[in-house]
């Protein structure tokens, strides 16, 4: 059985066991989480919500706190001697699927 959820407005194709990076979480390593917003639960017969699935969830254990590796933002202004170093990592949150529940 797998489920399409909605979190930090993307959308995540999921299954029990998988490890998937969502956007950061307010919670610690070790704790539950729920997804509530399942819009389509698939498996034998699919339910599709509309928008979302009544009565379906999505447990999950937090694994980690992580970042993304780092990008460069570099701003240049030809002839005007401006320029702007900038570097940014995204927070993400590790999150291993425990159940699908339908």
């Amino acid at each position: 059985m797998y489920a399409v959820i909605q979190t930090g407005g993307k959308q995540y194709r999921v299954q029990q066991g998988d490890v998937i990076f969502v956007e950061k979480l307010d919670c610690q390593a070790g704790d539950t989480v729920s997804f509530d917003r399942v819009l389509l639960v698939g498996g034998e017969e699919s339910r599709i919500g509309t928008p979302v699935v009544q009565g379906a969830s999505v447990e999950g254990k937090v694994l980690s706190q992580v970042k993304s590796q780092k990008i460069v933002v570099y701003k240049y202004k030809a002839k005007k001697n401006e320029r702007k170093k900038q570097g940014h990592r995204q927070p993400y949150t590790k999150v291993e699927i425990t159940a699908v529940n339908a």
